[in-house]
């Protein structure tokens, strides 16, 4: 047999698994289904305790568990964010081959001229990132946009691998793995410190706002010695004749969890008051008012 004949197909070798296969196409969707999965609940986490740890409570003393952390995630799915995605969306549609047939020549041609120009200064892009950390760590400016420094920089790893090659130097597997490795750790903590960002802004608007969440008045046989500097916690005794003879009034709730109500005073301040945790039992009657708008 020549060295020009081709091979028998019983001695051709695969080139790799057949992707189209289902259970290929489920190993698939369950690799995805739980990096998301894992990644929501790393969101969620971060979110939930920026946002109680205002109210000086943790979510894991709450007793939270996975599938509330992961729904706590979907908080961050603002209007920006969303935008953001579809952006995302569209590049990595217009970095494949197949894609990009689908959209249209003059969108393809202008992101790819967009991003060449962008990737010849990408080294601009991760000092610019690098100096918003700096003043963000050292000078504590731009706290509301710390987060963009570490974007900026990810940004700017991921563009430096867009650039043209030299043909005298290929890029090695170290050349891409080590930038791609370090924008993955920058966009991940760009995501930690925006979730942390919203629960803590989220927590001072509702602590700002109390008064409009859902009103708690507490009935009691025995005095629950709840006091506070706010004016607005009130305290009455009924009357010996009343089984539960005292009420509290001025409450607001926070949160509840397996039969304790989580509750603050109206004009509750983070720095200085206290919140009070009720129990639900045989001498407490709680209800629930609505809130002022």
């Amino acid at each position: 047999m020549s060295e020009t004949e081709p091979r028998p197909a019983r001695w051709a070798k695969r080139a790799g698994p057949d992707l189209a296969s289902p259970t290929a196409l489920v190993n698939i969707v369950v690799a995805q289904a739980s990096f998301i999965a894992a990644l929501m609940f790393y969101v969620g986490v971060i979110y939930t305790s920026a946002y109680y740890g205002h109210f000086h409570l943790s979510p894991f003393s709450l007793g939270f568990g996975f599938a509330e952390f992961v729904l706590q995630s979907l908080q961050l799915m603002t209007f920006p964010v969303l935008v953001g995605a579809v952006v995302l969306l569209i590049a990595v549609a217009i970095s494949g081959r197949r894609p990009r047939q689908a959209l249209p020549n003059g969108l393809v041609r202008g992101t790819s001229r967009g991003t060449q120009a962008l990737a010849r200064y990408y080294l601009v892009i991760v000092a610019a990132g690098l100096l918003l950390l700096i003043m963000w760590w050292q000078w504590q400016l731009l706290l509301p946009y710390r987060w963009v420094g570490p974007l900026l920089i990810a940004i700017g790893l991921l563009l430096g691998q867009a650039r043209p090659t030299d043909v005298d130097r290929p890029r090695g597997l170290l050349d891409t793995a080590v930038p791609i490795f370090a924008a993955g750790v920058f966009l991940l903590w760009t995501v930690t410190l925006a979730a942390g960002q919203l629960g803590e802004q989220n927590a001072k608007n509702d602590a700002r706002d109390v008064v409009e969440r859902t009103g708690l008045v507490v009935f009691s046989g025995q005095r629950l010695g709840l006091s506070s500097r706010s004016p607005d916690l009130h305290f009455e005794d009924l009357g010996e004749n009343v089984h539960l003879r005292y009420r509290y009034t001025g409450l607001r709730l926070i949160t509840a969890r397996q039969g304790r109500y989580y509750a603050v005073p109206i004009g509750w301040r983070a720095k200085t008051d206290h919140v009070y945790v009720i129990r639900e039992a045989d001498d407490v009657r709680i209800e629930f008012t609505p809130g002022v708008q």
